[in-house]
């Protein structure tokens, strides 16, 4: 992967790839799985769905919000009501105990999947494993082909899983628009003594 970095253009920076791990895996509350970086660059910032401060701005100066994540604000506002988070990052969501994985935690720009099977998934599913094992009463968030294929590593009888197609625009009508899986998972956080998410 170093080798990588030096010749071709590798997202998200190397030194961000580990960034969803800064969430201490003894509070998660929630897991959203994800399949890759976002590969436009600048973009990516190690959270999966999320953004980095110093993401590309439109030409009236707000942030450039990727599809997927307008999608994912799309069916917030329809869920729950309307998102206050306008900047694009998921930091909010990480520091109250969502851990925004993705399946591959590395991609070549403009190459959406090019690091599928070179080991990534096997790291993230031990850690999807260890969190089944070890957490109680999780919600884990399964959006895409990549992530539903780990339900078969999740406790359904002791977390919950929400799963759809995948938010982006080439998916999202097909299930992810109208699953409500914030709403959902709050009720089952609060059913579990837990504090909802503010999302």
């Amino acid at each position: 992967m170093t080798e990588e970095y030096k010749n071709k253009t590798i997202f998200p920076p190397k030194v961000q790839v580990f960034r969803a791990f800064t969430t201490d895996l003894n509070e998660v509350k929630v897991v959203i799985l994800g399949q890759d970086p976002y590969h436009t660059p600048g973009v990516a910032d190690g959270l999966a769905f999320s953004i980095s401060n110093r993401a590309a701005k439109n030409r009236d100066g707000s942030p450039y919000i990727p599809p997927s994540l307008v999608n994912i604000y799309k069916e917030i506002d329809s869920d729950i009501g309307q998102h206050q988070n306008k900047t694009g990052s998921l930091r909010g969501w990480q520091e109250q105990g969502v851990l925004l994985l993705n399946n591959v935690l590395t991609v070549e720009a403009h190459k959406a999947g090019s690091h599928r099977g070179r080991g990534w998934e096997i790291f993230t599913e031990a850690c999807i494993r260890y969190l089944n094992e070890v957490r109680p009463h999780l919600v884990f968030i399964l959006w895409g082909r990549d992530a539903r294929s780990k339900k078969k590593l999740i406790d359904t009888k002791k977390h919950l899983v929400i799963e759809s197609a995948h938010p982006s625009p080439l998916s999202a009508y097909n299930g992810f628009f109208g699953s409500k899986p914030f709403s959902k998972a709050n009720e089952f956080l609060a059913q579990n003594g837990e504090e909802p998410i503010n999302w």
